[in-house]
């Protein structure tokens, strides 16, 4: 698969969650389409041309952040990663939210029991995320340093899998 549509697929299955779609009937892009809780996310799938790529084929495991998530950002960030001319960041940042493989909550949690409490783990991107457990939840840290919560899992879709994330992850740049 080239890397343009893992990049595509990873953008997708960011979009998505929500818990009103029907899980494993539809690909990663229409759950994103039709959550309310992911405008912002689609909004950037379509700017960084990676609809087609994320309705392929996966599996791809995805933690998709919220509406709410993309506000937690400074002022200016989201529109300015919507420009044009930033589309290759824009495609970073979100392809840096999927994970190609399905790993449902409990694979996830098993990596991390595995590996003394935290696991590493590569993403589309090519940079790393961190996975850990914190009062039983699953966390997972970006490049800076900076974590998310897995606020709904196991959202199941044709092309992989989505874990809804409350805050966006960014990777050094």
């Amino acid at each position: 698969m080239k890397k343009s549509k893992l990049m595509g697929f990873a953008l997708a299955a960011v979009v998505f969650f929500t818990g009103s779609i029907a899980q494993a009937q539809t690909n990663i892009v229409e759950g994103a389409v039709a959550s309310d809780a992911h405008t912002t996310l689609v909004a950037a799938v379509k700017a960084a041309d990676l609809v087609e790529t994320l309705s392929g084929e996966g599996p791809f495991t995805v933690f998709a952040p919220t509406n709410a998530a993309f506000d937690k950002l400074p002022e200016g960030t989201v529109a300015n990663l919507l420009k044009p001319e930033n589309k290759k960041t824009l495609q970073t940042v979100l392809t840096y939210h999927v994970i190609a493989g399905k790993f449902n909550a409990k694979d996830v949690i098993a990596l991390i029991k595995k590996n003394n409490g935290y696991a590493t783990v590569k993403t589309v991107a090519g940079a790393e995320l961190t996975l850990y457990l914190k009062d039983s939840k699953v966390m997972v840290k970006d490049g800076n340093g900076n974590s998310a919560t897995v606020t709904a899992a196991d959202l199941d879709q044709t092309n992989g899998v989505i874990h809804v994330v409350d805050s966006v992850l960014l990777p050094k740049m």
